[in-house]
C-alpha cells in the first residue's frame, strides 16, 4: 500500500498579485528540473498543508502549490469580514493559474486535485488543454445543485442525524428551509460572535464527515476560528453561486479534454462528495482510468485513496 513520501520544504515560495488588490501565495517543492505538477486543494479555501507536497517523489516533480484567493496564506484573508468575495471565482481562479503558470516560465503541467480541485482542474483544463499533460481528480465535485443539496440542506443528515444538529444549530428552524441562505447572513454578519458561530458549525459538520472513521483531531482543526470563518465564507459565497458554472457544464465539457490521460479516484463511502458524480464523469469519459476504492470516504488521506493517488503521480513520472 502506497503511503506519503517523505516531509519536504518549499525551494522557492512567493506572493502572486492577480489584481483586485488579491496576493495568491505560491510555493514550489521537489525538483526545479522535474515534471510540473500543480496541486489544487479543496473546499474552496480549504488551503494548502504540508502533507499536500507528499503527494508526489520530490526526485521526479517540480511540486506547485498555492493558496487560492482569500485562504491560507494568500491576502487579504476572508477571516476578515470587510474582504469582499465579488472577485473570488471560478474563473478568476483559473485566470490565477495562468498567470502562476507563466511567472513560474512553465509550459505544460499534470492537474492533481480533489474535491472542489477536481472541479478546478476540470475547469482550468476545458478552458486551457493544451497546457495541461495529464488529470490526476479524487473525490469529484461539480457543484450541481443536487450535490449542495445532499450535504448542506438534507441527504448527508441521515445518516450523520447526531452531527447534523449541530450543524443546524446557529439557524433558527423557520430558516432551515434554506440553509445556504441562512448561513450566507451569519457568516457575513457585523458581530463576530455570530460570524464565529456559524463558521465552526459549518466547518465541523464538514470536518466530521470527511472520513470514513471519525478523526476527532481534525474537526478540532476546521474548528479554529480565523480558518473556520475563510472557509466557511468562501465554500458558502461558491455554493450560493453554484460554482460559476452552467449547469453540467464540466460533465459535457469532457469533449475538450478527452485525449489527455487522467485518472479518477473515488472513495465508495464518501458522504461530501457522493460517488454518484464520479460515476457521471466515468461515463462521459471512458478513457479516463477510474477507480472505486470500496472502503473509503472522501479524504485524501484515506489508504485506499491515497494508494491510487500516488499509484498514478508515480505513473504519470514515468511517461516523460
Amino acid at each position: 500500500m502506497r503511503t506519503l513520501y517523505p516531509p519536504i520544504e518549499p525551494h522557492d515560495s512567493g506572493m502572486l498579485d492577480v489584481g483586485d488588490g488579491d496576493q495568491v501565495y505560491w510555493e514550489v517543492c521537489g525538483d526545479p528540473d522535474g515534471k510540473p505538477v500543480v496541486m489544487l486543494h479543496g473546499g474552496p479555501g480549504g488551503g494548502c498543508s504540508p502533507d499536500h507536497r507528499r503527494q508526489f517523489d520530490p526526485a521526479e516533480y517540480r511540486i506547485v502549490l498555492f493558496d487560492q484567493r482569500n485562504c491560507g496564506r494568500s491576502t487579504p484573508h476572508a477571516s476578515d469580514p470587510s474582504v469582499s468575495l465579488e472577485n473570488n471565482t471560478t474563473w478568476n481562479l483559473v485566470a490565477d493559474m495562468e498567470r502562476l503558470r507563466e511567472h513560474l516560465g512553465i509550459d505544460r503541467w499534470l492537474l492533481f486535485g480533489g474535491s472542489w480541485g477536481s472541479a478546478l482542474a476540470l475547469a482550468y483544463a476545458q478552458t486551457h488543454p493544451d497546457r495541461v499533460t495529464g488529470l490526476v481528480l479524487r473525490g469529484i465535485f461539480t457543484l450541481r445543485p443536487f450535490e449542495l443539496t445532499w450535504f448542506y440542506e438534507e441527504g448527508a443528515s441521515l445518516l450523520f442525524p447526531d452531527l447534523w444538529e449541530g450543524y443546524v444549530a446557529p439557524i433558527p428552524e423557520d430558516e432551515r428551509e434554506n440553509m445556504l441562505a441562512a448561513y450566507h447572513e451569519r457568516l457575513n454578519s457585523p458581530d463576530r460572535a455570530t460570524r464565529e458561530e456559524a463558521a465552526r458549525a459549518w466547518a465541523t459538520w464538514e470536518g466530521a464527515t470527511v472520513s470514513l472513521l471519525p478523526n476527532p483531531e481534525r474537526v478540532e482543526d476546521f474548528g479554529e476560528p480565523d480558518y473556520a470563518v475563510a472557509f466557511a465564507r468562501i465554500e458558502n459565497h461558491y455554493f450560493a453561486n453554484e460554482g460559476f458554472f452552467d449547469y453540467e457544464q464540466l460533465i459535457e465539457g469532457v469533449d475538450k479534454i478527452r485525449h489527455l490521460p487522467a485518472v479518477i479516484v473515488q472513495g465508495r463511502y464518501d458522504v461530501c462528495t457522493p460517488a454518484a458524480t464520479a460515476w457521471d464523469l466515468h461515463r462521459a469519459w471512458p478513457e479516463a482510468e477510474f477507480h472505486m476504492v470500496p472502503d473509503a470516504g472522501h479524504a485524501y488521506n484515506e489508504p485506499g485513496i491515497l494508494h491510487r493517488l500516488i499509484e498514478a503521480t508515480d505513473r504519470f513520472a514515468e511517461k516523460d
